[in-house]
């Protein structure tokens, strides 16, 4: 499970359809909207969150990484009711740094996916946290124990959407 450094020459670019580009996040919305209704265990996981992960480190590209992100929490502010903006600020922060970090180490097996996911978690909830306290002043409380659970599930479930989005991936 090494993280290896690797050479801009040696970094495969990824690109996407458009039915995948568009289809995959609106999907993860809808599931991250309905499933936790219906399933209260499944409120750990932050599909959108995955997605823009995923799509970052396979681009490998910061803006479009950056406008991913900006995107899918903006969407799913609009979808959630709180103030519109948390989730677009949180994941346009992921998305930029998981394409930075996805141009400069290979994440393409289990292990980096796993701990890159695990980071990219807990980076998307300090930065929901502060946004959503400093700036717009929620009253949230922080739950090390609950973000660590969280971080673990949303780490260990999105290794596996990983390897199954993996088959959308073209080479460009």
């Amino acid at each position: 499970m090494p993280i290896t450094y690797t050479s801009g020459e040696q970094v495969e670019v990824y690109r996407f359809s458009l039915p995948a580009t568009v289809g995959i996040p609106l999907l993860a919305l809808f599931l991250q909207a309905f499933l936790p209704r219906r399933f209260p265990f499944l409120s750990y996981l932050d599909l959108p969150l995955l997605v823009t992960i995923f799509f970052g480190i396979s681009r490998r590209n910061p803006i479009s990484g950056l406008l991913t992100g900006a995107v899918i929490g903006l969407l799913q502010d609009s979808l959630g009711g709180l103030q519109l903006g948390l989730y677009g600020i949180a994941k346009t922060v992921v998305g930029y740094g998981a394409s930075s970090l996805g141009v400069k180490l290979d994440v393409e097996n289990a292990g980096a996916r796993f701990l890159v996911t695990l980071g990219f978690y807990l980076v998307h909830a300090a930065v929901y946290f502060t946004v959503a306290r400093g700036l717009v002043s929620l009253n949230l409380n922080w739950s090390w124990s609950h973000g660590i659970v969280a971080g673990l599930a949303n780490a260990v479930f999105g290794v596996v959407l990983f390897f199954l989005l993996d088959k959308f991936k073209q080479r460009t």
